[in-house]
């Protein structure tokens, strides 16, 4: 029985360990963009989204 607790606990710190890898490659590939990068990217998506139909009342729901 203690075996299967040992493989259990160390499943559970190679899931963490993998989940760390992740977050910091996520953190990464974020931090690579300078901020003017960041501000085109943003306006971009705002002319994206008022191509989309909408009329312009948020409180239309």
């Amino acid at each position: 029985m203690r075996r299967i607790w040992k493989w259990v606990g160390l499943a559970s710190v190679a899931g963490v360990v993998a989940g760390g890898v992740l977050v910091a490659r996520d953190q990464r590939r974020r931090k690579a963009y300078t901020p003017e990068e960041i501000r085109a990217r943003l306006h971009q998506r705002v002319a994206e989204g008022g191509r989309a139909g909408d009329d312009g009342d948020p409180h239309d729901g």
